[in-house]
């Protein structure tokens, strides 16, 4: 598998017999790695990659820099106000990652620091493994955007928290701590920050050690609780889409990019 085309994921390979593909999101900016168009397709093209690699056991996902993820582009936010196509290209890409990842048959272990945002922390949520930083910043800022919560709360959410945490967060896009976020169920694990890194390719090297077919096996039929939820999932981005068409998103983008609370008509 070639994956020298990926131009905003830095990917390499490690642990046993080299067959743990690690995945570090760019940080084109310097801070955070951001989802623009090129990084949006391709966070959602790689699990199809990573899938169809015979040489790979498991994956480990995470961000270069000050944190996992910095959410979208709000260049290709303003895009996808104003552009019809623009719009249908996004809606398409962000209903692939996460089937894309759900139908990985590899086992998947992201590693969470600093703020995990949009796109990435779609990803990081939706992993077979998700361990955070005690320090991290989990945030699910689409209602602050002026748009519904669509490109993967509704279906993971309230399997992993409950409804009433995942409603919570949702509706008022308030951050969670690595350390809440483990103590309600919604990562996997949390450790100390200085840890993070250890304890995933730990992780990864398990996986990758353990009995493949029983392993994916599992995988698939454990997922079969998100494939259940995908007419939830589908609604809820079809309704995050028509908000891009809307009049929320447009204040919401004006208050992201002038530091300011949003004043929503």
């Amino acid at each position: 598998m070639d994956y020298s085309r990926y131009t905003t994921l830095d990917i390499g390979r490690r642990g046993p017999n080299n067959s743990v593909l690690d995945i570090q999101m760019k940080a084109l900016n310097g801070k955070l790695p951001t989802a623009g168009h090129e990084g949006h397709t391709e966070l959602a093209e790689i699990w199809r990659d990573v899938s169809a690699d015979s040489t790979v056991r498991c994956a480990v996902l995470r961000g270069e820099g000050l944190g996992f993820s910095g959410g979208g582009d709000l260049a290709l936010v303003q895009e996808m106000t104003e552009d019809f196509e623009v719009r249908s290209r996004v809606w398409k890409e962000a209903r692939d990652l996460v089937y894309n990842v759900i139908n990985c048959d590899k086992p998947i272990v992201s590693a969470m620091h600093g703020p995990a945002v949009g796109a990435g922390l779609v990803a990081g949520m939706l992993a077979d493994i998700s361990i955070a930083a005690k320090g991290a910043k989990i945030v699910d800022g689409h209602t602050r955007l002026g748009v519904a919560a669509g490109d993967h709360a509704a279906i993971v959410w309230p399997l992993l928290c409950g409804m009433a945490k995942a409603k919570y967060y949702l509706l008022l896009c308030e951050p969670i701590s690595g350390q809440e976020a483990e103590r309600i169920g919604l990562v996997s694990l949390a450790v100390e920050d200085d840890l993070l890194l250890d304890k995933a390719y730990e992780v990864a090297d398990k996986l990758a050690l353990g009995s493949q077919s029983a392993i994916r096996w599992t995988k698939y039929s454990l997922n079969n609780w998100l494939r259940q939820a995908g007419p939830a999932f589908d609604a809820s981005l079809a309704l995050e889409f028509m908000g891009f068409a809307g009049p929320d998103v447009k204040e919401g983008v004006a208050s992201l990019r002038e530091r300011r609370a949003p004043r929503f008509p």
